[in-house]
């Protein structure tokens, strides 16, 4: 698996204020955004190569660097996870490439084949009301290469968490991405970068009241909460720009996590890899 040098990493780090591409103009996307203002990047080149993608449940800002996105936006209410709850699950094999992302940055299905990792939602399949929003859900622009025991129990815990929000009556706003962190970062044949860490941030307006899950991209199980201040200095995204300070700065207490699964990796897209490494 090739890595990435330090330099290279670096881009991911947060340094200077650069606004990611406004999707505001764009209803649809809009829609999925607190007060319809799309997260902001903090550093120039993690803004370089960036593709904004409406789905007609999901704003994605994709980069063509790392070949994944950089953050999937929802807008989760009540009504839309009972929608979604009653829709029948789609087959594994509804993942496709994404055809509005221009061919030299596009990540590729055979780039995950046999890599370790998952094909992993940020926007999960499980928030999606509608069967064409499901099937949007598995553009690879909406995916990383996620950890399988990761994917499969800690995250889908913590999707789970923040669905059950939305279902005990409240509107949630939901940021979920990745982050670049250290010396020197995997990637998928040279070509898509593997984060070392995933976060889902939630903005829940009638408690005025925020706070994100940051997990090592990993099989430990391990995560924690931070405050919408201390994400931004961590990964250089600011996920809700429109928040006041104070609300930036303190941590609404979050769920805990609640997998509903164990780790199956037979049934993943690492599995024989995965098991031929020992994890």
């Amino acid at each position: 698996m090739a890595r990435f040098s330090c330099f290279q990493a670096f881009v991911f780090s947060a340094c200077v204020l650069f606004a990611a591409p406004v999707l505001a103009a764009q209803d649809a996307c809009s829609s999925q955004l607190y007060r319809g203002t799309a997260p902001a990047i903090k550093t120039e080149a993690l803004a370089a190569q960036t593709h904004p993608i409406c789905f007609s449940e999901i704003a994605v800002l994709y980069s063509g660097v790392s070949r994944t996105p950089l953050w999937s936006a929802e807008h989760l209410t009540p009504a839309r996870i009972e929608r979604a709850r009653s829709l029948p699950r789609l087959r594994s094999n509804a993942f496709h490439e994404e055809p509005r992302v221009p061919e030299e940055e596009r990540s590729e299905l055979s780039d995950y084949r046999r890599s370790g990792f998952d094909r992993g939602h940020m926007a999960p399949n499980g928030d999606m009301s509608t069967p064409e929003a499901q099937e949007e859900s598995f553009s690879l622009a909406n995916m990383i290469p996620q950890d399988p025991c990761n994917n499969e129990v800690l995250w889908e815990g913590i999707e789970s968490a923040v669905r059950d929000i939305a279902l005990s009556g409240d509107d949630v706003f939901v940021v979920t991405g990745p982050a670049f962190l250290g010396a020197e970062l995997q990637s998928l044949k040279g070509r898509v970068l593997v984060p070392t860490h995933i976060y889902k941030a939630v903005y829940v307006p009638s408690r005025n009241a925020a706070a994100a899950y940051f997990a090592p991209n990993d099989d430990s199980q391990n995560w924690e909460t931070l405050s919408i201040a201390e994400l931004e200095t961590r990964v250089g995204v600011d996920v809700f720009p429109q928040l006041d300070a104070k609300v930036r700065q303190h941590a609404m207490n979050l769920p805990a996590p609640t997998p509903h699964f164990g780790c199956r990796l037979q049934t993943s897209e690492a599995s024989q890899q995965h098991s031929s490494q020992g994890r």
